[in-house]
This record gives C-alpha cells, sequence and structure tokens, in this order.
C-alpha cells in the first residue's frame, strides 16, 4: 500500500507535533505496516485518503488513531534483567532506608505501554520486599495510547506474552488463569493506577516520584525534546529520587544536573542535590 511523498512529510511533520516521535525518511515501511489496518478496517482506498479525512480535525478521534498507531508498544516482563536487578538491590534498599518516616512511595512509570514494566515492578516489590506491604505504595503508569491504557487496567494477557520474560514460578503466584489467558491477581492490580499522558503536555497531575522509569521512550526523541522532557522530570523526582533510562538512553550533554550512578550492571541517575557519587 504505497503512499505518496507528500502525504509522507505531512505525517512525519503531524506525528512529530501531536507526539515529539521523530519517523525517518527512510522508514516508510513503517508508515505503511502501521496504517494499513487502520486503512482497511475503515475501507479506505489508501493511506493518503486516511491521511485526507485526517485533516478535517487534527484533534479528532481519527487523528488520535493515527498517532496511536505510530507509537512503538514493544515491551516484555523483566525486559533487559539487569535493571530489575538494580531495582532489587540498589534502588529500593535505599528508599527503604530513607523512607521510613513517612512509609511512603511513589513510582512512575512514563511509558507503560500494556503495563508489563509497572507489573513487574509490583511483583519485585511483593517478592523481594515483604516489609513493604503496609507502606502506602502507588505506582503510575502513562502513555499516550488509550487503547493500550485499557488493557493495563485489565492486567490480562496472552500466553506469549507471560512467556516472553516472566518466570515460571512468578506466572503461578502472582497471576490467575483465565480461559487461554492469564489476568494478574487483585493483590499486584491495586497497587498500580494508570493514566493517560503524551509527555508533551503538562504534568500537573503528578505528586513527587521516588523512582521515575522512563526506559525506551528519549531514543524517539530529537535532542531539544529530549531535555525538555529531563527537566521537567528532575521537577518530579524527589531530590534523592532515581531516573531509569533505556540502555542507549542517557541524560549525558543533555542535562548536567543529573549524576549518573553505577549499580551493578547498569547506570541510573540522580539529580546532582543527592550528591552521591558519580560515575
Amino acid at each position: 500500500m504505497t503512499t505518496s511523498a507528500e502525504g509522507l512529510q505531512y505525517l512525519r511533520d503531524f506525528v512529530r507535533r501531536r507526539s515529539a516521535i521523530v519517523v525517518e525518511a527512510d522508514k516508510n515501511y513503517l508508515v505503511e505496516s502501521r496504517l494499513s489496518p487502520l486503512v482497511r478496517e475503515l475501507k479506505l482506498a489508501s493511506i493518503d485518503e486516511l491521511l485526507q479525512q485526517m485533516k478535517r480535525d487534527e484533534r479528532g478521534p481519527l487523528a488520535r488513531r493515527v498517532v496511536e498507531a505510530m507509537t512503538t508498544n514493544e515491551t516484555s516482563f523483566f525486559r533487559d534483567i539487569h535493571p530489575w536487578e538494580t531495582l532489587k538491590n540498589t534502588i529500593l534498599p535505599e528508599l527503604i532506608k530513607t523512607r521510613q518516616t513517612s512509609r511512603r512511595l511513589r513510582i512512575w512509570c512514563a511509558a507503560a505501554s500494556t503495563g508489563q514494566e509497572p507489573y513487574t515492578i509490583a511483583m519485585v516489590i511483593r517478592e523481594h520486599f515483604p516489609e513493604l506491604a503496609t507502606w502506602d505504595i502507588q505506582i503510575l503508569g502513562t502513555d499516550l495510547n488509550a487503547a493500550v491504557l485499557e488493557r493495563c487496567r485489565t492486567g490480562i494477557y496472552k500466553q506469549l506474552e507471560v512467556n516472553r520474560g516472566l518466570p515460571a514460578t512468578m506466572l503461578v503466584k502472582y497471576f490467575d488463569r483465565q480461559g487461554v489467558e492469564w489476568q494478574v491477581k487483585p493483590e499486584i492490580r491495586k497497587m498500580l493506577a494508570f493514566q493517560e499522558l503524551n509527555l508533551l503536555d503538562r504534568w500537573s497531575m503528578f505528586a513527587m516520584n521516588d523512582v521515575v522509569f522512563m526506559r525506551n521512550v528519549l531514543i524517539y526523541f530529537d535532542t531539544n525534546v529530549k531535555r525538555d522532557i529531563l527537566g521537567r522530570v528532575r521537577d518530579k523526582l524527589a531530590p534523592d529520587g532515581f531516573l531509569v533510562l533505556g540502555g542507549a538512553e542517557t541524560t549525558l550533554n543533555l542535562d548536567d544536573q543529573y549524576a549518573p550512578l553505577r549499580a551493578g550492571q547498569t547506570v541510573v541517575y540522580q539529580p546532582k542535590s543527592a550528591q552521591k557519587k558519580a560515575v
């Protein structure tokens, strides 16, 4: 399903304006693979016709579906195992020491996708830190894609999805079988809340966070957007809080108010005010 050069340029500009995601000029195949199902669903003749309809109301439901279709929702339980070792061995033990008075933790997953990452956080807490059972803990997952957030709220996953990264013992312990699918147990689901959020918009609904997971998000943005988002994350991160990025992401040369910290086989970041020893 081919698309005109004019249509592709319009789409790239639109997606960048609405989500800051940069669709490279050589990724035409990605555009066609993501939008062709929507074209068929709406019984349209082409992606160009889809874009022409979208132009009539760039804030309407069709435009929203196009942006959602162009977002990447690749995720899995315990993805890239090392960050979870760091959460278990470094981040949570440190926060348990420093939050003994408030007994309160706030964790934000800034690109929740279909929910595997925030649910992994909850399982790490339940599995390894029974002393936190009486603490006030909330894990907030946000994403700009409303459809995937609905999946997050149900906590229901296909067999193939639970097979990706989730140990069998944790599947049995923290999930209930629902026919051919699996649902996260209620005691885990109640630790989480989900909200729709485009990272380009205001974040006024957030309290201060002790940990921010923003893994494999910045790679889709240009330099100016990365700097803006990292600065706003600091505004929503406790002075001794932790920022966890993807393995190919860094704050270096983007925001000099973060200190990188080596923790096991990963690097995490804290505001420099935390006065931790930097890498």
